[in-house]
Parts: structure tokens; C-alpha cells; sequence
């Protein structure tokens, strides 16, 4: 599978769980993963998807207006870089959002999520 193919794949998948149940997306990380949200940094899946399903929100819908991505380094890792609209419910105007992942492979012939940052992008 090509690198734009995967990574439009895994963005799918990423929001669609997100949007639907944000604990399922604890084995997407592991005990080395790192997600920044909004400048806080946190380390571990049990930690992440902790955060993840603390938000002040229970519904969303992420709308994603443009995927990049790039290989890195040896080992077969991506780049991923999403920017798009989160839509809350209730609220009339959507969030601007951009999210980075760096995807490490696993032995299994996946991806996991080593490092994750989530910026909302205020005008």
C-alpha cells in the first residue's frame, strides 16, 4: 500500500473511532506513546485514551480537509499530518483543528501512534 493510500486509511479509521467510541483508540498507542494536546504532554495509551475520554464533550464529528504525509527514516515510520473542522454538538461553528502522527510499524505488519500532537487553531 502506498504511503498517501495508508495514511488516508489510518486517518479514517483514527476519527471514525474517535467520533464513535474514544476508548477504542488505545490500541493505537503503547506505553511509549506520547500525545501533546493543547501543549499538555502525555505519555502512555492508558493515559492517552484517559485524556482522550475526559474532554469536556461526549459528540463530535471531525470533518478533515487535508492529509500530508512524508516516510521517516529507516525503520519504515510516516508522518501524518491532518488539518480539518471539529464540529461540536450543540455548537453552531466548527473548530479548526491540526493533528500530527508519527506512525512507527509494528512486528505484526500495522502501525502504531508514537507521538501525536493536537493543536485547535484559533484565528
Amino acid at each position: 500500500m502506498d504511503p498517501d493510500t495508508l495514511a488516508k486509511a489510518f486517518v479514517d479509521h483514527y476519527y471514525s473511532t474517535f467520533d464513535a467510541n474514544r476508548a477504542g483508540l488505545g490500541n493505537l498507542y503503547q506505553e511509549n506513546s506520547m500525545l501533546t494536546f493543547e501543549g499538555q504532554k502525555i505519555q502512555g495509551s492508558t493515559n492517552i485514551v484517559a485524556k482522550l475520554t475526559s474532554l469536556p464533550f461526549q459528540q463530535c464529528k471531525h470533518n478533515v480537509s487535508t492529509i500530508d504525509c512524508q516516510p521517516s527514516g529507516p525503520s519504515g515510520g510516516m508522518l501524518v499530518f491532518v488539518s480539518g473542522n471539529l464540529q461540536l454538538v450543540g455548537e453552531q461553528h466548527a473548530l479548526k483543528f491540526s493533528q500530527m502522527f508519527h506512525l512507527m510499524p509494528t512486528p505484526q505488519g500495522s502501525f502504531f501512534v508514537q507521538n501525536d500532537i493536537f493543536r485547535l487553531n484559533y484565528a
